[in-house]
């Protein structure tokens, strides 16, 4: 019988889950230093809360959410930044606990919405997000800066 899932707010100490959560979402490792530099800035930012899905001490997936007060809407907004569950607990309901997680935060929070950005490859994230209520309604411009 496999453990039940709970979910946490993740802390510093947390911080090479994260890690491999976040490699597991971009298929590829990510620059440490670069990773430690953003991990060490937002764990400690009022804005940005991580959680994290266990079953037992088994972590199986991870959401972040940033929340922050936007002119154009003249409230407060909360964006999920990235979203992880590991392969095997998929379709096991856990992407779905995160969600219901998040959103009671975000709206415990004082946000009048919830966004969340998935790069147009990643159709099945398309399709989970739709199904938890995410309306696709606007479009996302990237402008990258190259190093010269």
């Amino acid at each position: 019988m496999q453990a039940p899932l709970t979910i946490r707010r993740a802390s510093a100490a947390d911080r090479e889950i994260i890690y491999q959560m976040i490699c597991g979402l971009e298929n590829m490792p990510i620059n440490r230093p670069g990773f430690d530099a953003a991990f060490d800035r937002n764990i400690t930012s009022p804005h940005i809360s991580y959680f994290l899905a266990e079953t037992g001490e088994k972590p199986v997936g991870m959401v972040s959410c940033h929340i922050q007060p936007l002119l154009h809407h003249a409230a407060l907004v909360a964006e999920i930044q990235e979203m992880y569950v590991e392969p095997e607990y998929r379709s096991q309901k856990v992407g779905n606990a995160l969600m219901e997680h998040v959103t009671a935060f975000a709206k415990g929070e004082g946000a009048i919405q919830m966004e969340v950005t998935s790069r147009a490859t990643r159709e099945q994230a398309h399709r989970f997000y739709q199904r938890e209520g995410f309306e696709k309604s606007h479009v996302k411009l990237v402008r990258y800066f190259k190093n010269t």
